[in-house]
């Protein structure tokens, strides 16, 4: 059967058509929730930041300084405004990702090995793949491939999850691992670089790393707390993951008089308004200076970006809107395609690192925002209502519900009342009181 998106902006004009009448509702609804936004708030910017600015700190040693955590945190601020105010999936994060990151470090290797293009004009090539990919994007949006995503099943989410997991994962215990080390084109007579203070920075980095994420998943599970008041362990599970970070950094600053400078190693933060610093921010003026050929050539890295970007992207809309979230608005992939395509068109021209949806913060950040309740398990009620049936004489009536009934929300009345009879029965005026309620409860069932 022909799939009707694949007519050209079909798919498009039906995103837009389903989301319309949505948008209002969507900032009405986040303006009325008050002080109660403010919490899924500070979670998701901390979540959302910390991998940036480690991709950041990735890119600058992959790129030679090129590309920095500025390049990073501006992309992904820019791109996510832009689908704040824009996007037809509101609830989707965007990020720079470590996808993003791998096919930069690739595309910088091979840049700076060519003399025609070379460290100079890496930024202006890549702008050239960022057109390429944006054009791409845009051509999937058109066509209607974003209907595809509804083919893939939970488990292909789920397994690209667990890919990103592992790189990210992997990038954390190199960055461990390289603490112990002397980072390149660095002195080694100095002190902290000596084996002393290296091994030192390296055990504080592990003390640092591990202490904060430890910390911070306690502090999610703070209100299952069986001590502190209420308002304490609310507070705690709302806002322990940034309090953490604040306490973990304070706690790397003590022993700041006692350790040489660069004890614990930190993050390399260029000033944006520096003396030359602007040139990264006016790459357009470069674009022409790159010879055809490898204009041409930049459509190879452009088609696995694109690739990469759309799965990434949509897997990651997909994700955040699951079924178990009962959410009631549309989807909008045609057009978050689309929109992608915008963003990374932007970015090349700016000289950034493009920014697309980003896992697992998406599906975080709608649970964040998600009212949950905590329901017991259907075959759990009917194990207990055969438990009592064994002890209490009127099995008749338990047979009849255990039967009858499987709704949870149809025999707990009745089971209530059955358990109060089980350990009250020898007191004849609760005895009489009881079957009274039940009788009562009986009907209402």
């Amino acid at each position: 059967m022909e799939n009707p998106s694949a007519v050209p902006f079909r798919g498009i004009l039906r995103d837009v058509r389903g989301r319309l009448p949505c948008y209002k509702q969507d900032w009405v609804q986040g303006l009325n929730a008050g002080i109660r936004i403010l919490a899924p708030t500070t979670y998701i910017f901390f979540a959302s930041a910390l991998p940036v600015i480690a991709f950041g700190e990735q890119l600058n040693r992959a790129t030679d300084g090129t590309l920095t955590a500025i390049q990073t945190l501006v992309s992904t601020a820019i791109c996510g405004i832009l689908h704040a105010i824009f996007g037809g999936q509101p609830l989707l994060i965007i990020g720079v990702a470590e996808p993003t990151v791998l096919m930069y470090t690739y595309m910088y290797n091979f840049a700076k090995g060519r003399d025609d293009l070379g460290h100079k004009l890496f930024l202006a090539w890549a702008g050239w793949a960022c057109m390429w990919t944006a054009l791409l994007l845009c051509l999937l949006a058109i066509f209607g491939a974003g209907s595809i995503i509804n083919r893939f099943t939970r488990v292909a989410g789920e397994l690209f999850g667990i890919l990103i997991a592992v790189l990210f994962t992997k990038e954390a215990i190199k960055g461990l691992v390289d603490e112990f080390r002397i980072p390149e084109n660095e002195n080694p007579d100095v002190d902290q670089f000596k084996f002393p203070w290296r091994f030192a920075n390296g055990l504080f980095g592990i003390v640092l790393s591990f202490g904060l994420l430890l910390t911070a998943l306690k502090s999610r599970l703070a209100r299952t707390w069986r001590y502190g008041t209420s308002w304490l362990r609310s507070f705690c599970a709302d806002y322990g993951v940034p309090l953490m970070i604040v306490v973990w950094t304070a706690i790397s600053y003590s022993a700041y008089d006692s350790v040489p400078a660069g004890i614990p190693r930190r993050l390399s933060s260029p000033n944006p308004w520096a003396t030359g610093a602007s040139s990264n921010w006016a790459v357009i003026k470069d674009m022409h200076k790159v010879p055809p050929l490898y204009i041409l050539a930049a459509l190879i890295p452009a088609i696995m970006i694109s690739g990469l970007y759309f799965f990434d992207h949509s897997v990651a809309a997909q994700m955040a809107q699951q079924k178990e979230f009962n959410l009631r608005n549309p989807s909008a992939y045609h057009y978050d395609l689309l929109l992608l395509g915008i963003m990374v068109f932007i970015c090349g021209l700016l000289g950034i690192p493009p920014s697309n949806g980003v896992l697992p913060q998406s599906p975080m950040h709608t649970k964040s925002l998600a009212t949950l309740k905590r329901q017991e398990p259907e075959a759990n009620v009917i194990d207990r209502m055969e438990e009592i049936e064994e002890d209490v004489d009127d099995a008749e009536i338990l047979d009849e519900i255990t039967t009858r009934s499987r709704g949870e929300l149809k025999h707990r009345p009745v089971k209530f009342i059955l358990i109060i009879e089980h350990l009250w029965k020898k007191s004849d005026l609760c005895f009489i009181l009881v079957k009274n309620a039940k009788s009562f409860f009986w009907k209402l069932s």
